[in-house]
């Protein structure tokens, strides 16, 4: 059996959230990184695996072969920013180097859905560094083979050179069940081509695992599973309810606007004018006390029907000429009920 150390680099960008792959890229990608790490620590107790993300460069499990552990840091993974495979694949080396078991194996696998804009000149720079260093690497090609597929390729052809095969590559296409295409690749099978142990088959088992043989990790992986559905969920509603609170606030706000400026088309000219030296009497007299005494309310009634106030006022109001008709015949029909109470006196 081989000794190995491996590092598995998990593709965590936003393209991870479509649905080609059900239920989505990063749910199948999960499914088919649980058979990775079953399968490499079960062909080999002594193996050791470690988990990085690709968005973000994030190593979120050093070497270890605890897979709850690792099973746990994979569910926690959400989609965010935009994949850094070079650096990946640099930060995997340097964890590669400092494994405890100098006489492992060196292995990365690399699972990419999202399209690959690395330079294909520091990619090839890459492969060869690695080759010299003898780490092999695997590619999951899937979600985005029509961009990626030729540049991967390429990439693995200069690991392996003219007669190397440890190095290998698997394209998936959308639509299919990624565990499966995987379990029935040379990934999985190792180079020897046997199943390891344990793996009856990639939809045989819940998460690919027999509860039989390991019951703390088929409820481990349950329990996970379910926590991040929970999540999921809970995050919909909260987005959800929030998206409904601001389409109503703003719709609200819209019918009001609405509601005033159809009742401001419906007065004349003299009549908008006339209820803007209201409205701007009444400001400066709240201005003044929020809590006016009745004297002052018979004072601020008296200076709305004294003429000398109101052309004074209307004087300080920008772009307003007192001494336009318009004015004047606002001021009119302002000052029109306190004759006609005088006159009745």
């Amino acid at each position: 059996m081989v000794l190995e150390s491996t590092v598995i680099c998990v593709d965590n960008s936003d393209f991870m959230r479509n649905g080609d792959f059900l239920p989505s890229r990063i749910q199948a990608q999960q499914d088919a990184v649980n058979l990775i790490v079953h399968s490499k620590l079960r062909s080999n107790p002594e193996n050791n695996v470690a988990l990085l993300t690709l968005a973000n460069v994030q190593v979120l499990a050093t070497l270890t072969s605890d897979a709850p552990k690792l099973l746990s840091k994979l569910h926690d993974v959400q989609p965010n920013g935009d994949v850094n495979l070079l650096t990946g694949i640099r930060v995997a080396h340097l964890a590669l180097k400092h494994r405890q078991g100098k006489n492992h194996r060196m292995r990365i696998v690399v699972f990419l859905g999202s399209p690959l804009d690395s330079d294909e000149k520091e990619l090839i720079k890459l492969a060869k560094r690695l080759k010299k260093e003898k780490v092999n690497v695997d590619v999951v090609n899937f979600g985005e083979e029509q961009y990626n597929t030729d540049k991967l390729n390429r990439f693995v052809e200069a690991i392996n050179g003219k007669e190397g095969t440890a190095s290998r590559m698997l394209t998936v296409s959308g639509g299919s069940l990624l565990a499966d295409a995987l379990y029935s690749s040379a990934i999985v099978q190792g180079e020897d081509g046997a199943i390891p142990p344990g793996l009856g088959g990639a939809g045989g088992f819940e998460f690919g695992v027999n509860p039989d043989d390991d019951p703390e990790l088929a409820m481990a992986l349950r329990i996970s599973m379910e926590e991040q559905r929970q999540r999921q969920e809970t995050e919909t509603r909260r987005v959800q309810a929030e998206s409904a609170e601001a389409h109503t606030t703003e719709a609200g706000s819209d019918d009001a606007l609405l509601s005033q400026a159809l009742a401001m088309s419906m007065l004349t000219e003299e009549e908008q004018i006339a209820l803007a030296m209201q409205m701007s009497l009444q400001e400066s007299q709240s201005g003044s006390s929020s809590h006016p005494t009745p004297m002052d309310a018979e004072d601020a009634e008296g200076r709305i029907d004294d003429p000398e106030y109101l052309q004074r006022v209307l004087g300080e109001l920008p772009g307003v000429d007192p001494n336009s008709e318009e004015v004047r015949n606002a001021m009119a029909s302002l000052l029109q009920p306190k004759k006609e109470k005088e006159e009745k006196k």
